[in-house]
């Protein structure tokens, strides 16, 4: 097949070559790392979800225009997982009786949805969810801000370079009601208040208009998501900055009127990270969803809170800083060259010996290369150890030791090849 006729990858999916895979298992083990210093426990759930999971509560734009649906023989409606949030819901309602409570979980994997691929954002990308379910307090919001803002300080990410935004919903949802905005369209106006900073003033009083606001009502809502000092009207949002100032990451956290999130089974706090210098979509998001659990079939109400951050965006802001990891994508220690196709089976032996004391070790492959293809190889791939047994070294129990990043090289005795490995490595 001709490179002209080569089959592409399905628009929006990305191929993970080893070093772009060696980032994505660093990204995972941060994220690892830092949830379980808090005490957060792994779980997974499936990549297919029934469509009414999500029509539930996440929204109409995810429902209708995100989701990459299908249907099974049955003609049930399915869908690949947009989001984490209502697939932990349904497993906690499941299972409620039996979980102890606070239930702290994360987990990493693929999500996907239809839209734009752009800059740090794609049809198919990973995610990391962190939520804790149970509290109804704002310890529990609190927390979860300050397992982001602990992510940030793993990754090297400074208050300089980050932020936090944190906003309360609820405060938000009693000054739209004093605008006399019907509590039934307060949906539509959350998820216009949520495109403020993605359009201009005048298309964002047009946009008002269309969803059933008067210009007066419209500009109100747009000083409203202005309004710097507003926090100080809600006792829940001070006590929480207050926290995180006690948990020690208050520079990494500020409040933003603007955040509402766009997602409708939000119920309070809500909040975003975002870069500094404004280069990114938001690097992340989350909030409080005290109902979710109840909506998608739960028996009693368990409240939530939680955050999911994509991968993409935050290795941009990674690259952007100056904070992008290098990696050892080649993880072989030792090459064992095969000297000839009749000394094989003794090269296969140095590689198992190797293999049982948990040194890594790679056998040439091609019996009839000759020593300096192998060696060309070992060098190629960046691996440090090559070890030559010739026919002298065979008869003696002896091998020679070449470190390729000296040039040095030594002949030992087969027995001490371990302790010499593992002194030099």
């Amino acid at each position: 097949m001709s490179s002209s006729n080569l089959i592409q990858p399905v628009k929006g999916t990305r191929d993970f070559y080893p070093q772009d895979q060696a980032f994505q298992n660093w990204l995972y083990s941060k994220f690892k790392e830092v949830a379980e210093l808090f005490g957060f426990q792994e779980y997974e759930g499936p990549i297919i979800e029934s469509l009414d999971l999500y029509a539930a509560k996440s929204g109409e734009e995810l429902v209708k225009k995100q989701a990459f649906t299908l249907a099974d023989r049955s003609g049930n409606a399915l869908t690949l997982r947009p989001e984490m949030t209502p697939t932990l819901a349904r497993m906690v309602a499941q299972k409620a009786r039996e979980l102890t409570f606070p239930v702290k979980w994360f987990t990493f994997g693929r999500r996907f949805r239809y839209e734009k691929p752009q800059k740090g954002r794609a049809r198919e990308f990973f995610q990391w969810d962190v939520d804790i379910l149970g509290p109804e307090n704002l310890e529990a919001d609190a927390e979860v801000i300050a397992v982001a803002a602990t992510l940030y300080q793993k990754l090297g990410l400074t208050p300089t370079e980050v932020k936090i935004k944190i906003n309360d919903r609820k405060v938000l949802q009693e000054r739209f009601l004093a605008l006399e905005i019907p509590e039934e369209n307060l949906v539509r106006v959350f998820r216009l208040a949520d495109k403020k900073d993605k359009v201009t003033r005048e298309d964002f009083i047009e946009m008002g208009q269309e969803n059933g606001l008067s210009e007066d009502q419209t500009k109100a809502i747009l000083q409203i998501l202005e309004e710097k000092n507003a926090y100080l009207d809600s006792p829940w949002l001070v006590k929480i900055f207050d926290l995180l100032k006690k948990y020690g990451v208050s520079e990494y956290v500020e409040y933003d009127p603007g955040i509402v999130r766009g997602l409708e089974y939000y119920t309070r706090t809500v909040f975003e990270g975002w870069d500094v210098k404004g280069e990114f979509r938001a690097i992340w998001g989350g909030g409080r969803y005290d109902n979710l659990v109840a909506d998608v079939g739960g028996k009693q109400k368990i409240p939530g809170v939680g955050f999911a951050m994509g991968d993409m965006v935050i290795a941009g802001v990674l690259k952007a800083n100056n904070k992008y990891p290098t990696l050892l994508i080649n993880k072989t220690q030792v090459l064992v060259t095969v000297f000839s196709p009749e000394l094989y089976d003794k090269s296969l032996k140095i590689a198992n010996v190797l293999r049982e004391e948990n040194i890594n070790a790679e056998t040439f492959l091609d019996p009839t290369a000759k020593i300096d293809k192998q060696l060309k190889y070992a060098d190629k791939k960046g691996i440090p150890y090559v070890i030559i047994i010739g026919p002298v070294e065979a008869e003696q129990t002896l091998v020679v030791l070449k470190n390729l990043r000296t040039r040095e090289q030594i002949t030992i005795l087969q027995a001490d090849l371990v302790k010499k490995i593992k002194q030099t490595s």
